[in-house]
């Protein structure tokens, strides 16, 4: 039997390959219609204008809703090891699932509000995004590491660390760049009227 076949292995497999065609499906609509330009856009500037907003809209909340089933599933996972063996404490646990389902919520934001049409919220859902799901993966390298070597193997647990600083590294650049983005688009349609 393939390894994804087993148990719930297909949801994390599921999760990737569905929310990568997210973001190249609606990119790839966008820059045929000519609605981006073709180097470094915006996820949300691919998914702004009809009808790539409506996939991307319809796609960004089934990658959401699997990704609250793939949080779920390593939820439960780690609280069976740690019944066993008191691993990783019970709080940790739950705050890092809980944290995982607000940034599901974030992205489901994401999706229903578009950048164009409702920015302030569109950006708060961003930000709940960005900002829970980089905690996420912190206190999911922190919980492999607590939970090694039954949880996953050291090299798993390396990459769960590697994986989580370069997501803490990237979150201030994106950050900062969306700020300055978003100022001096307030700034040209203060000038526009």
């Amino acid at each position: 039997m393939f390894w994804f076949m087993q148990g719930l292995c297909f949801l994390p497999v599921f999760l990737v390959v569905w929310s990568s065609c997210t973001f190249i499906v609606p990119y790839i609509i966008a820059l045929f219609r000519g609605d981006v330009d073709i180097i470094f856009p915006y996820i949300s500037d691919t998914g702004a204008n009809p009808p790539e907003s409506c996939i991307f809209g319809l796609m960004t909340f089934i990658s959401a809703c699997a990704g609250s089933a793939t949080i779920y599933a390593r939820y439960k996972y780690v609280e069976k090891l740690s019944e066993q063996n008191s691993l990783v404490k019970p709080c940790l646990n739950k705050a890092t699932l809980w944290l995982g389902i607000i940034a599901c919520f974030g992205m489901c934001i994401v999706a229903t509000f578009q950048e164009t049409e409702v920015t302030s919220v569109h950006d708060f859902g961003a930000l709940t995004f960005f900002i829970t799901g980089v905690v996420y993966i912190i206190l999911q390298s922190v919980v492999s590491f607590k939970a090694y070597p039954y949880g996953s193997s050291i090299c798993v647990c390396r990459a769960r660390l590697v994986i989580a600083i370069i997501a803490a590294a990237a979150f201030f650049p994106t950050v900062i760049c969306a700020y300055f983005v978003t100022q001096t688009t307030l700034h040209r349609h203060t000038y526009d009227k």
